[in-house]
């Protein structure tokens, strides 16, 4: 796990500002932490740090396809 601050919510991607300065855009959120912090919607949640899971997800059929998935957040 590693530290990390909520940015945004922008057209399907969310983007939190890691530690060591750069940002990281996520595609995807496991249903069970969307349903743990609205980060659609919830907007005091802008500027909150968390403890971030997450895994790389290839696409079998194209080896150069890759998103990358949040699987937990920790508030902190």
């Amino acid at each position: 796990m590693e530290t990390a601050v909520f940015k945004s919510y922008e057209n399907g991607y969310y983007t939190f500002l890691f530690d060591n300065g750069e940002d990281m855009i996520f595609e995807e959120v496991h249903p069970r932490v969307l349903k743990q912090f609205d980060l659609k919607i919830d907007s005091s949640l802008v500027g909150k740090e968390f403890r971030v899971s997450f895994v790389e997800v290839f696409d079998d059929g194209d080896e150069d396809f890759l998103i990358y998935r949040i699987e937990s957040l920790k508030p902190l």
